[in-house]
């Protein structure tokens, strides 16, 4: 095993003191090169001359006025995507579906970045201002058709910047049936924009072609302790009291016996429960995914197990999902992770 590396073996505790700088890692030989090399395709297929340059940082991001993309840096070992698992309780583009999400989200950053496509008259007009501030939390409107449906949260509501990025995102996905999913939604316009500048934009050479890199993971000299220490607090948001003593009601803390995991059942009847809701209350299916997402989280949080039947407890968890997803179409505040 190289001496870079040598962290990989260490037990948790031991490998929270490394430092981001001394793990070593590259994006060259892993996944996450054959994911980016996809990418380049799905431009290049479109006629996009662009290929953003990547490197790895401690999180996503595309910097501004850099046409590039970070990728964090649990992404390219195993070792370090079990301990961000551990650490954040998921991994944000450890999939390969989420990550191809994720990279075509932050190529429309990069897009709109190298041909100063934000500066443009048109872009304002349909998007919006991007020198709108950006606000730590958003108000988000799930019933909203003025936006495309693509990273949780209903994120294209976030910032002008962002509803670019994911109307770009849906639009660049090979196979999208755009014209079709979003037929008769306000949010059709923006895709047909980006569908119009992009055909303007094939073959031409992008003017803005900076390679510099911010943050990248050799100048981190943060320990991933210490890392996790301040991502930790930068996510963390106030689950309403409501929402954990509803939760406690249908489940139980207790762990006597061989009771199933409240988060495991949740996972198990997530689209069953999806469907019937989105019958009963006319919502749409997304919106409530994201609220059994969040139950299924909690129940983490809390250590909940199955207090009933699972037939009841199934029963239970409809009425439960039905009054939160209510309850959060009409109070949620979304946390923008900065």
């Amino acid at each position: 095993m190289p001496a870079k590396l040598s962290w990989v073996r260490r037990k948790d505790d031991s490998l929270l003191d490394v430092r981001l700088c001394d793990l070593g890692v590259e994006i060259e030989g892993t996944p996450l090169q054959d994911r980016v090399e996809r990418l380049y395709d799905e431009l290049a297929h479109r006629g996009i001359r662009l290929r953003p340059h990547v490197w790895l940082s401690s999180e996503w991001f595309s910097p501004d006025g850099i046409p590039g993309i970070a990728l964090p840096f649990y992404l390219a070992h195993p070792r370090l995507a079990k301990i961000e698992k551990k650490m954040m309780l998921e991994v944000e583009g450890g999939g390969e579906a989420e990550c191809m999400r994720l990279l075509r989200h932050e190529a429309g950053h990069a897009i709109s970045t190298a041909y100063r496509l934000h500066y443009k008259k048109r872009w304002r007009e349909v998007f919006g201002k991007v020198s709108r501030p950006y606000l730590a939390t958003y108000k988000a409107v799930p019933t909203s058709r003025n936006y495309v449906l693509h990273l949780p949260w209903w994120y294209a509501q976030a910032h002008p910047a962002e509803d670019f990025a994911e109307t770009f995102a849906v639009w660049l996905k090979p196979r999208s049936k755009w014209r079709k999913d979003y037929r008769n939604w306000p949010a059709l316009r923006k895709l047909e924009y980006v569908d119009e500048v992009m055909a303007d934009l094939a073959g031409v050479s992008p003017p803005v072609r900076s390679r510099r890199r911010i943050e990248p993971l050799r100048q981190l000299d943060d320990t991933l302790r210490r890392h996790y220490r301040k991502k930790q607090r930068r996510y963390a948001q106030d689950t309403p009291e409501v929402f954990d003593r509803d939760l406690k009601r249908l489940f139980t803390a207790e762990a006597t016996g061989r009771r199933t995991k409240a988060s495991a059942f949740l996972r198990r009847v997530r689209r069953r429960v999806r469907e019937t809701v989105a019958d009963w209350t006319g919502e749409y299916r997304y919106t409530i995914d994201q609220v059994i997402g969040e139950m299924i989280r909690r129940c983490d949080d809390l250590g909940l197990r199955l207090a009933a039947p699972e037939a009841e407890s199934h029963t239970n968890a409809l009425m439960l999902v039905t009054v939160q997803t209510m309850r959060f179409l009409q109070q949620g505040s979304h946390r923008i992770p900065l």
